[in-house]
């Protein structure tokens, strides 16, 4: 097969979520930089994010849409469900992931609130923190009861929504008011410790945070 090229920082939730995805479908991959919304980025992702996919001449961005693609090419099990409420179920999650959840728990919480002072040398931003965790709880709550219905999201077997959600739950922990939501959401946590257990995440995640 012709090599895959994920472009991003391997810190972004959303490219561990599509390194993840290739390791699931047994598609092996590598992991290319590049400056963060420089010239070069805007030339491969118009809107200047990560991850961006090439697989000779196909270029795509945009997590679902990679995902989608990974899933169609590569021999593991499929992480597109059978039926069709299941797969609706899961693109429902996909689109809410990267609406609201993403937004709520990784942009202003954890990296606004401490992955970017931290990056600057800088204390915790409290006042952020302050201001975000009402709806980072509120969103972490709204992903348990979605997994109080079945082992994942969308069923029995692990799905692209699913995929989102783990390196998602994996950051928010790193941090104290994280910690306490996730003390508080049952049903996530369960789910989270088995995609935990998954090869493709301790490939993802392996001395990442070190």
């Amino acid at each position: 097969m012709t090599p895959i090229i994920l472009v991003g920082t391997p810190f972004s939730s959303y490219v561990r979520s599509a390194r993840m995805t290739a390791i699931e479908k047994g598609i092996p991959h590598s992991l290319d930089s590049v400056e963060f919304r420089s010239p070069a980025h805007e030339k491969l992702h118009p809107w200047k994010r990560v991850p961006i996919m090439r697989h000779g001449d196909v270029q795509l961005i945009e997590s679902s849409a990679i995902g989608r693609y990974l899933d169609d090419i590569g021999s593991g099990p499929k992480l597109v469900p059978a039926t069709p409420v299941a797969r609706a179920v899961m693109e429902q999650w996909i689109s809410a992931i990267n609406a609201y959840v993403y937004g709520a728990v990784i942009r202003d919480y954890a990296v606004r609130g401490y992955i970017t002072p931290k990056s600057q040398g800088k204390a915790p931003d409290r006042a952020q923190i302050e201001a975000s965790t009402a709806e980072m709880e509120a969103n972490l709550a709204r992903l348990d009861a979605a997994y109080a219905k079945d082992t994942y999201i969308a069923g029995d077997a692990v799905s692209l929504a699913d995929l989102l959600v783990a390196p998602i739950v994996q950051t928010v922990g790193m941090f104290p008011e994280g910690q306490q939501a996730l003390a508080k959401t049952p049903n996530l946590a369960r789910a989270y410790a088995l995609l935990a257990k998954r090869d493709s995440f301790a490939q993802v995640h392996a001395k990442l945070f070190d």
